[in-house]
C-alpha cells in the first residue's frame, strides 16, 4: 500500500496493556488511584512551600517546581488513557498524538534539568555552606529554572517538527498506552534516519550532559563529606542528598530503559513497563521520597492545616422561643 502523507492521517490506535475486558476495570482503578495520589502528593509539597516562609529557600523552590512539572507530566498521559479505557475506544487523533509527544518530551527534559539544578544546589550547600545564600541567590535560581524551560521547549518543538515530516502506511497501531516519539518513528514508511539521529543526539546531549553534571556534583560532595571530621556532620550531609539520589536513580534507569529498548530488539511489554515507571510511578513516589524524612515539609503542612482549622469562623445559632 502506498504511503500516505503524515498530515492526512486522522488517528492512531493505542493498543494499551491488555484487550481482556475483565482487566479493564482493574487497569482503570489502578491508574486512577496512582494519578490521584500523584496530584495530591505533589500539590501538598507546593502548598507547603507557598504557605511557609521558612521553606522559601533555593532547595524547596526547585522542589516545588519539580512537583508542578510532575503533575503536568502525568496529566499529559494518564487522563487520556483513562478515557480510552472507560469508553473502550483506543483511538487518538494525529494532532492529539503529536501534542502528547510534545508535552511528554517537554516535561521529561524539564525533569532532567531540574534534577541537575538540584544536584548543583546540594553541591553548593555542602561544599560552600558559608557562601550558599550568596551563590544561590533568587536571581540565579529563577534564571536556572527559566533556562531549563527555554531549552526544553525548543527541544520539544524540534522533535515534533521532525515528526511532522514522516509518512505512514496502513499500520497505525501503537503497541503502547501513550504516544511516544520512538514508537511513532517505528511506524513510519518514509526514511527515519534523520529522525532517529535527532532523537538520539538530543537524548545524549540533554540526558547525558545533565547526568554528567550530576555525577560531577556528587563526586565533589563525596570529597567534601569524606573531609568532614564529625560523624554527625557526615550523616546530616548525606541525608540531605539521599532523597535526590533516589529520584535521580529511579528516573534515569527507567528513562534509559525506554530508549535503549527501542534500539535493541523491541519488546512492547518491557517498553510499556519502563514507560509506566517514569511517567507514573516516579512522579507518584517523588512526594513520598522527599517528604517522609523531611521534617520541614511535615511541619509546614501541619501548621497550615492547624491554622486552617482554627481560623474557621464559628457560627452561633440562636434558638428562638415561641
Amino acid at each position: 500500500m502506498p504511503p500516505r502523507n503524515g498530515t492526512q492521517i486522522s488517528e492512531f490506535i493505542l493498543l494499551g496493556f491488555s484487550e481482556d475486558p475483565e482487566l479493564q476495570p482493574l487497569i482503570f482503578g489502578l491508574f486512577l488511584s496512582m494519578y490521584l495520589i500523584t496530584v495530591l502528593g505533589n500539590l501538598l509539597i507546593i502548598l507547603a512551600f507557598s504557605s511557609d516562609s521558612h521553606l522559601h529557600t533555593p532547595m524547596y523552590f526547585f522542589l516545588s517546581n519539580l512537583s508542578l512539572i510532575d503533575i503536568c507530566f502525568t496529566s499529559t498521559t494518564i487522563p487520556k488513557m483513562l478515557v480510552n479505557v472507560q469508553t473502550q475506544n483506543k483511538a487518538i487523533t494525529y494532532a492529539g498524538c503529536i501534542t502528547q509527544i510534545y508535552f511528554l518530551i517537554l516535561f521529561s527534559v524539564l525533569d532532567v534539568f531540574l534534577l541537575t539544578v538540584m544536584a548543583y544546589d546540594r553541591y553548593v550547600a555542602i561544599c560552600h555552606p558559608l557562601h550558599y545564600m550568596v551563590i544561590m541567590n533568587p536571581r540565579l535560581c529563577g534564571l536556572l529554572v527559566l533556562m531549563s524551560w527555554i531549552l526544553s521547549v525548543l527541544n520539544s518543538l524540534l522533535q515534533c517538527l521532525m515528526a511532522l515530516r514522516l509518512s505512514f502506511c496502513a499500520n497505525l497501531e501503537i503497541p503502547h498506552f501513550i504516544c511516544e516519539l520512538n514508537q511513532m518513528i517505528q511506524l513510519a514508511c518514509s526514511d527515519t534516519f534523520l529522525n532517529n539521529m535527532v532523537m538520539y543526539f538530543a537524548a545524549v546531549l540533554l540526558g547525558g550532559g545533565p547526568f554528567a553534571g550530576i555525577l560531577y556534583s556528587y563526586s565533589k560532595i563525596v570529597s567534601c563529606i569524606r573531609g568532614m571530621s564529625s560523624a554527625q556532620g557526615k550523616y546530616k550531609a548525606f541525608s540531605t542528598c539521599a532523597s535526590h539520589l533516589s529520584v535521580v536513580s529511579l528516573f534515569y534507569c527507567t528513562t534509559l530503559g525506554v530508549y535503549l529498548s527501542s534500539a535493541a530488539i523491541q519488546s512492547s511489554h518491557s517498553s510499556e513497563t519502563a514507560s509506566v515507571m517514569y511517567t507514573v510511578v516516579t512522579p507518584m513516589l517523588n512526594p513520598f521520597i522527599y517528604s517522609l524524612r523531611n521534617k520541614d515539609i511535615k511541619q509546614a503542612l501541619k501548621t497550615f492545616f492547624v491554622k486552617e482549622t482554627t481560623n474557621r469562623p464559628v457560627v452561633l445559632r440562636l434558638k428562638t422561643y415561641p
